[in-house]
């Protein structure tokens, strides 16, 4: 009997123990509560969005690497007098997260207001996309207000290589569409502008107030204008922005030629740069925020959580951007694939592979990869990456290839998220937006780029002008 009550001892100890426990933990105020949860789950959210906030206080911000050759004179005559490019980029405080600067693009930063006057570029092939033109002469007051650009003006013209679509999760979760990174409208009116893509209006509207002009070219089945032929853009489709820029050059040739290309756009761009070399009639170029290597970025989209849901949500507006043009890829493509598909993986496979007859995705990455080309640039160039970038790795960032190209000057970040780099208190500038600027005006000041006026055949294209 004894026996028996001493093992009971142990339980009915611990029992008062937790009871004792309970009794301290009801004395404690529920406020006390609410704060001490409140302070784990800020914390869990602090390093879930990788808040970086805290660092840039103690820090000053994040430096801005430059990845240039010693004999660079890109870098010695121009990138050298960029004051932004020598100075630390300095998030906004409430935007310290490349998670919130990717997700608020869009709603972030209030865009200017401005009208894009339209041009319908045809093609060769007969495909058609659209050119949304603003004229410097349309933001700057003065007594000569003319839309038109004469043959031998020397006002010098920027191209914008739009990205293939608008990537914004808040903006898909709000409007329950989704477009990756577009210059795009789903709207009737070029005068009407819902609140995204504000960053290329920003770009557009600054650029044009230095003085210059500017055209935004968009991919074919996008901003409204549907297919007319069995081409349809992707990632390494350089074609378009070739025959435009080539078609510019011969009509103004009078006129500098500049190009900015941001996310696929740039990756684009770049390839289009290194596929021609010397025979691209551009003065200088601008990238930013270009994945470089597709093969990469497909790895690491599907590689943690939250870039698996950024893969989702980017699936998402690919197959939005299917079942706006959906008579043409039912043609041509693998419908049922389509719409299967929960991956790009696997939209690529259904829509690229199938029309332009690649084996497998993999090695549709490889082939429209711009890393491979930068070696043969031959236009000053200026790339701009961030480090934290939750869709474009910077393991894709080809280093010692920038490094080995004396027509290369890359810029890394260690923060600003993807096309984010959103600086002030309020967030009304993006901080990427004030470098390419600086950087195409000084180039243009200096002797740097004449040598890269070429002379092109004009190929066979028409436009006409649609203006709304």
């Amino acid at each position: 009997m004894d026996c028996l009550e001493s093992t009971d001892l142990p339980s009915i100890a611990s029992i008062q123990y937790y009871k004792l426990l309970l009794k301290v933990a009801t004395m404690i105020p529920i406020a006390h509560f609410i704060i001490g949860f409140a302070c784990i789950f800020a914390t869990t959210l602090y390093y879930l969005l990788e808040v970086h906030l805290f660092e840039d206080l103690f820090h000053g911000g994040s430096a801005v690497t430059l990845t240039y050759n010693p004999a660079s004179h890109v870098y010695q005559n121009v990138v050298s007098k960029c004051s932004i490019l020598h100075r630390r980029y300095y998030a906004t405080p409430w935007l310290s997260s490349p998670h919130l600067q990717t997700m608020l693009l869009d709603f972030v930063a209030k865009p200017p207001k401005f009208s894009y006057k339209r041009q319908i570029f045809l093609s060769s092939d007969g495909g058609t996309f659209a050119l949304d033109w603003l004229m410097s002469s349309n933001v700057i007051p003065s007594e000569n207000e003319n839309d038109t650009i004469w043959e031998k003006d020397t006002t010098p013209i920027v191209v914008v290589s739009s990205p293939s679509l608008n990537f914004n999760p808040a903006a898909y979760v709000v409007t329950a569409f989704l477009i990756f990174d577009a210059h795009k409208y789903h709207i009737r009116s070029l005068r009407s502008h819902i609140a995204l893509r504000s960053y290329i209006r920003h770009l557009v509207h600054s650029t044009a107030m230095r003085g210059w002009n500017v055209v935004v070219c968009n991919h074919r089945g996008m901003a409204g204008v549907p297919f007319t032929s069995d081409r349809a853009y992707n990632s390494g489709w350089t074609t378009d922005v070739r025959d435009v820029i080539n078609h510019l050059h011969h009509k103004y040739s009078e006129a500098p030629l500049f190009a900015v290309g941001t996310s696929i756009g740039a990756n684009i761009l770049v390839k289009y740069l290194g596929e021609y070399g010397e025979t691209v009639p551009l003065a200088g170029a601008a990238a930013i925020c270009s994945p470089w290597d597709l093969l990469i970025g497909s790895r690491f989209i599907a590689r943690k959580l939250v870039q698996n849901l950024y893969g989702l949500l980017l699936n998402m507006g690919l197959k939005s951007y299917a079942k706006s043009n959906q008579t043409h890829f039912m043609r041509l493509a693998d419908w049922e694939g389509i719409m299967k598909s929960r991956h790009m993986t696997e939209f690529d496979k259904a829509v690229t592979c199938t029309m332009e007859n690649f084996e497998t995705a993999d090695t549709f990455y490889r082939w429209c990869s711009s890393a491979a080309y930068t070696r043969d640039v031959s236009v000053p160039l200026l790339s701009i990456s961030c480090l934290d970038d939750p869709v474009c790795t910077p393991e894709a960032i080809p280093w010692h290839e920038c490094r080995e190209n004396k027509n290369i000057v890359l810029a890394t970040t260690k923060h600003g998220g993807h096309l984010g780099f959103f600086e002030g208190i309020t967030a009304p500038s993006l901080w990427w937006v004030r470098a390419v600027n600086e950087f195409l005006s000084v180039l243009h000041s200096t002797s740097v780029h004449k040598h890269n006026k070429v002379i092109v055949m004009s190929s066979t294209m028409s436009i006409r002008l649609l203006v709304r």
